[in-house]
């Protein structure tokens, strides 16, 4: 099962009518990305940029993009002592839940954005 495909089952969305772009950046471009958009001076593993148009072409609601950082992607798998495979997919499927809406700087929305992250990443085991 792939990633969009997961989140969607678990959120009730047909994934049929919603695209995401995944892409892999540079340390260096996720970096400055960072520093534009969120105001913060450092690499990050994962950038969500949200869109919600619908692509003409295929009639479905483009969600927006999600761009990951193989470079701390691995540091991080290596640190957490688990697969890059596995923390990319995790990327994935975090980035992908901001693109519906869900954050987590609040602790109350944190809780309900993180159980939803356990969900999909057991569904995708």
């Amino acid at each position: 099962m792939e990633v969009l495909e997961a989140v969607c089952k678990i959120l009730e969305v047909d994934p049929l009518t919603v695209e995401v772009n995944y892409s892999f950046v540079s340390s260096r471009k996720i970096h400055l990305l960072n520093q534009k958009f969120r105001q913060v001076d450092k690499a990050t593993d994962v950038l969500s940029f949200p869109d919600g148009d619908i692509n003409p072409e295929t009639n479905r609601r483009f969600m927006g993009d999600v761009l990951i950082c193989r470079k701390v992607a691995r540091r991080q798998a290596k640190e957490i002592g688990h697969s890059l495979t596995r923390e990319i997919t995790f990327l994935q499927v975090h980035g992908t839940l901001h693109l519906f809406g869900y954050d987590h700087i609040d602790p109350n929305d944190e809780i309900k954005m993180f159980g939803l992250q356990r969900k999909i990443m057991a569904l995708l085991s």
